[in-house]
């Protein structure tokens, strides 16, 4: 029977060493002083040996030293162990066996690679995004992940395919969102997504946007003809409307000025007419009736 482990995060704590102003005055002194026992050497082995101490001491100082610019931090550890994380900037020093791990606490800009995926309805589409993260938790992200840059590229092109594949690129349900249209409510689905695949490694993901979405090269030119034709139809649709409007209103003011009185044929013939002249593509062309209707 296999076991399921559970990895206790990490949580970051402040801990750091102190300003290095004191350690950086006491340096030229520790230098002068292991110069001067060196030159009493006449005057007793005790000096040198005083000389070496100061030396030594003075290489020690050196190596504690540590600088932090803002938005930076230094994971501190004690052979092996997670001390703390120290984010004060300016020079800093710690005494020098404790390590020292840099990361950059600055918001990062990624566009991910256009993926191809399927959508809610199975058409593959192209899709890429852009993404805007940061560390939040320097001890997470140095410690609870290998390598926590890979890591987020890798949840980005995860959770890209996952989302995508919940919507479709266009023409959906009624009142059901697409890729193409709701495009805020894609990003917004696509940043809680992140996030909660990205709690692991200490990382905030701050937005997240749909930056290149189309349908694939392959279906591409079909999809094309089909939104060119309901382009089309969603035109004619207008142009009947507006015609059925416009033969009605014509019709009642002839009705109500007396101009002309119509029968139901003549009335059928008339409004087929308007009907030709307003919805066809090309320019209408007269005929010149020298009988009657009827004969």
């Amino acid at each position: 029977m296999s076991e399921t482990r559970t990895i206790n995060p990490t949580t970051e704590r402040a801990h750091g060493g102190m300003a290095g102003g004191l350690p950086l005055l006491a340096l030229p002194l520790l230098l002068a002083a292991g110069a001067w026992a060196f030159t009493q050497a006449d005057n007793g082995p005790v000096y040198p040996a005083i000389g070496g101490a100061l030396i030594f001491l003075f290489a020690m100082v050196a190596c504690g030293f540590y600088s932090l610019q803002p938005n930076e931090a230094y994971a501190i550890t004690l052979f092996g162990s997670y001390v703390g994380t120290d984010r004060k900037t300016g020079l800093r020093w710690i005494l020098p066996w404790y390590g020292r791990k840099k990361i950059s606490l600055r918001v990062r800009n990624v566009t991910s690679e256009t993926l191809k995926v399927n959508d809610k309805r199975g058409n593959p589409i192209e899709i890429a995004a852009n993404i805007v993260w940061r560390v939040r938790d320097s001890a997470q992200a140095l410690f609870d992940v290998d390598d926590y840059i890979a890591f987020v590229n890798i949840q980005i092109e995860t959770g890209l395919r996952e989302v995508a594949s919940h919507y479709a690129y266009d023409h959906a349900e009624e009142g059901e969102p697409t890729l193409r249209a709701h495009a805020e409510e894609v990003g917004d689905r696509l940043q809680k997504d992140l996030q909660l695949r990205t709690n692991v490694a200490g990382v905030a993901i701050d937005e997240a946007h749909l930056m290149h979405l189309a349908y694939a090269p392959e279906i591409a030119g079909s999809m094309l003809k089909r939104q060119q034709a309901e382009a089309v139809l969603a035109a004619r649709r207008t142009i009947v409307a507006g015609a059925v409007d416009m033969v009605e209103s014509a019709l009642s003011q002839l009705s109500e000025r007396g101009v002309v009185t119509l029968d139901d044929e003549r009335r059928a013939a008339m409004v087929s007419n308007l009907l030709v002249v307003l919805c066809a593509d090309r320019e209408a062309q007269p005929v010149v009736n020298t009988g009657t209707l009827y004969g």
